[in-house]
């Protein structure tokens, strides 16, 4: 029976402002892939990301231009040739693995031959502020067991700082999203240690992160930019102990899962991460969260408003999709 594909552009509404080391927005721009098939109905959702030169158009360019090879039977495997990692592909592989779990009438996590999901602990993002405002959020949000803030170079310290006297209970993670030098990331290392800092992720810019294999990790660092799928492994050795896995930039869960196997032979550390999207976009990585050392899954809690049916949150707990919503 062939198949049908369609594509919609959606944009979700944040709770106040999202604000990174490279700038801020207010909306979650989405697209979702829709693969029919009879009754059977698979969705995918991804989000263009300008950082990687992608947008909504060249998104969506990007798969009609293979429309109606999908519409034709292409597989996910086929797939992972015939489109680079990145939301175009992830897109169409998540909308083809809810697919196939829809007809075959089994778990997606069932036929990938992984272990069932279970609830996790995700962080929760503290976005990019003065150190008085962070603070504040810190404080509103002092009960979750753990923190991500959201970090840029001029008085980072001074935000660690106001976050932990007003989350003491909290651990804490760092992400300065490509915004440091070597020199910043020298000089604060050392104190963020001391502060408790769990994790610092992607501190220098991925093309220029050589410098951190000659200085040294009194926390571990993770590779966000410079880790989109398997063929990122081989330059990160001595520069990294993590890798933040996430599905825009692998091109799918198809990718995701073997990138998490081969970054585990080489004994990274998995941290699993997420675009700003919905509960559709987080599903499929919740597949991947067992036994990561780091769950960053919080999407949906960023947002004004959810999909429905979405994710159930419990505070900081997010249990796994329900057939409805994706798998």
């Amino acid at each position: 029976m062939r198949r049908k594909l369609a594509l919609r552009h959606e944009s979700w509404p944040i709770a106040g402002r999202f604000t990174i080391s490279r700038g801020s927005r207010t909306t979650a721009e989405v697209i979702v892939a829709e693969i029919q098939e009879g009754r059977a109905l698979g969705r995918g959702e991804c989000v263009p990301y300008a950082r990687y030169g992608e947008s909504i158009a060249s998104v969506t360019s990007a798969i009609e231009a293979i429309g109606p090879q999908v519409e034709s039977g292409l597989g996910r495997d086929e797939l992972l040739g015939a489109l680079p990692a990145g939301a175009a592909r992830n897109a169409l592989d998540c909308a083809l693995w809810d697919l196939e779990a829809k007809l075959a009438h089994r778990p997606v996590w069932e036929l990938a031959g992984i272990e069932p999901p279970a609830p996790v602990t995700t962080a929760y993002t503290l976005s990019l502020d003065t150190a008085e405002k962070m603070g504040a959020a810190a404080f509103a949000q002092s009960g979750r067991p753990l923190l991500k803030l959201k970090l840029a170079g001029p008085e980072d310290l001074d935000r660690v700082r106001a976050v932990r006297a007003n989350a003491p209970k909290a651990r804490l993670i760092v992400d300065a999203n490509e915004g440091w030098t070597a020199a910043d990331y020298a000089a604060l290392a050392p104190q963020l240690a001391e502060l408790g800092v769990a994790l610092i992720e992607q501190p220098l810019p991925a093309g220029g992160d050589e410098a951190l294999s000659a200085l040294p990790h009194p926390v571990p660092v993770c590779a966000d930019e410079s880790c989109h799928d398997r063929a990122s492994l081989p330059r990160l050795a001595g520069r990294y102990e993590a890798v933040n896995i996430k599905l825009d930039k692998t091109g799918g869960l198809t990718e995701a899962l073997a990138l998490r196997a081969e970054a585990r032979a080489q004994g990274y550390r998995i941290m699993v991460g997420c675009m700003l999207g919905t509960s559709l976009a987080m599903a499929p990585a919740l597949l991947l969260a067992e036994g990561a050392d780091v769950v960053d899954l919080d999407g949906p809690l960023l947002l004004a408003k959810d999909r429905w049916p979405g994710l159930a949150y419990d505070g900081s707990r997010v249990a796994p999709p329900a057939p409805g919503l994706w798998g």
